[in-house]
């Protein structure tokens, strides 16, 4: 199998090599691209040292099974559409492609069937919206959700590294706001993405409308609040959802204790420091709403691992599996 990362020294690509790694596959072509300035430096897969070659408009005239975007919308719309021509599949991490019709938008573990048999572009959610449709979509089949208000608490680390080393600057004493509109550091920011005419952010906007794409439910309605929180690693959101069906809460409690991409903590909860390297989403707190009809869940995952690359990296193993080009056995 032949493999190309596109943006592979940033924070997500580094992760793509880290998730490739713990599935112990062994790729015939490992490529990794990034810009100029981080041409030649030297990135590890399973101990051996690998050149990054940087990104030219014939990188990806040669032929590779799986190319993984992970470098802006603007690069993947420069360069995914031309990978196509030579390339199988194409799975883009950046927002790019995900309205797209035309584009599945993929969680595999709820709509990897439209995968088989498919060529072209792949489109990989947002962060906050894989974690939170894989235990709506078990609640979905079960009980037929009509309702979600959401408020999500994301780490510093969905902003990329200029995240991460604001926050950081802010706590050894630095008074400037760095990326955020607003110091981030003691404080929490009620802002991801710039606001629409609706009042509604664009990563708010994200949720709803990525929710109805990946679960074909268009007539869910969905409001969210994306907040930004003083935390590296690790985004929350407290889910409240309303369903047509009368729910039975031991019945919804195994339901997600058995669903695939979840675990489901029973008499406990998880904190983003507790997350370590898990690639699932964590469900806790469950209970009902407002009556029988409603639950309420406090809902966890590693936002560069399950939130992108290990989902990227899960819809190409998907995919694999599906062709034949990789069986169990071999991972």
């Amino acid at each position: 199998m032949k493999i190309a990362i596109v943006g592979a020294t940033g924070e997500v690509g580094r992760m793509m090599i880290t998730c490739l790694q713990e599935l112990n596959l062994q790729p015939e072509v490992l490529d990794l691209y990034a810009s100029a300035r981080s041409r030649g430096e030297i990135l590890y897969y399973l101990d051996k040292p690998t050149v990054v070659q940087e990104l030219t408009e014939i990188s990806l005239s040669k032929h590779y099974d799986y190319v993984f975007f992970s470098a802006g919308g603007g690069v993947a719309h420069a360069y995914a559409p031309s990978a196509l021509q030579s390339s199988e599949l194409i799975i883009d991490n950046s927002s790019a492609f995900r309205q797209d019709a035309a584009i599945p938008l993929i969680v595999p573990q709820i709509n990897g069937d439209l995968l088989l048999g498919y060529q072209g572009i792949v489109a990989n959610p947002n962060c906050s919206t894989i974690q939170m449709v894989l235990p709506l979509a078990v609640l979905d089949k079960e009980y037929h959700l009509n309702k979600v208000v959401v408020s999500t608490y994301q780490a510093v680390s969905g902003s990329g590294h200029g995240g991460i080393q604001t926050l950081e600057k802010q706590r050894q004493g630095s008074k400037l706001k760095g990326i955020y509109p607003e110091p981030i550091d003691l404080n929490v920011i009620p802002q991801i993405g710039v606001f629409l005419d609706n009042g509604y952010s664009t990563e708010e906007e994200k949720m709803r409308i990525e929710t109805h794409k990946i679960l074909t439910r268009d007539d869910i309605a969905i409001s969210a609040t994306a907040v930004r929180v003083p935390v590296i690693y690790g985004h929350s959101l407290s889910v409240y959802a309303e369903f047509e069906q009368e729910v039975d809460l031991a019945q919804a409690a195994k339901l997600l204790s058995q669903a695939p991409g979840i675990k489901y903590h029973e008499n406990s909860y998880i904190t983003p420091l507790g997350l370590g390297e898990s690639n699932l989403s964590q469900v806790c707190r469950l209970r009902l709403g407002v009556d029988s009809r409603s639950l309420c869940f406090w809902n966890v995952g590693h936002n560069v691992r399950i939130g992108a690359a290990a989902n990227a990296v899960n819809i190409m193993y998907a995919h694999a599996l599906q062709a034949g080009k990789i069986d169990e056995s071999h991972v």
